[in-house]
């Protein structure tokens, strides 16, 4: 094939796409077990010690960090899988929407879980 035919992939552009890829699956399957791993802690610590209303709190909290862990990866293969195909205003626009909305996410879930903005000093 040749370079500059559309589809087709240079060796970097290829690279960088298998990049944002693994990245995009490292987030899924990081939400997914984190989801599994803190819905089995919740069950376990359900059994052991019952009081379902700090239970909750808890596994709300460890289910929300494991998200936010989750959404890092998404954004990162985001930005990857962006800049390796050729940049427009609208993929530049897609990107930082994503981001915007990504982060905003991402700052909700930190003040759910740790009751605080990132940008704030701990108590």
């Amino acid at each position: 094939m040749i370079a500059s035919s559309p589809g087709c992939f240079t060796g970097l552009d290829y690279t960088m796409k298998t990049i944002a890829v693994g990245l995009e699956v490292v987030g899924v399957a990081v939400i997914v077990l984190g989801a599994l791993i803190t819905f089995g802690i919740f069950l376990q610590r359900l059994i052991k010690e019952g009081g379902l209303k700090e239970l909750v709190h808890q596994f709300r909290r460890d289910l929300g960090m494991a998200i936010l862990l989750g959404l890092e990866f998404l954004i990162a293969s985001d930005i990857v899988g962006t800049l390796a195909v050729s940049l427009s205003f609208q993929d530049l626009g897609l990107l930082g929407l994503l981001i915007v909305i990504r982060t905003f996410l991402s700052f909700t879930l930190q003040l759910e879980t740790t009751g605080r903005w990132p940008w704030q000093k701990q108590i």
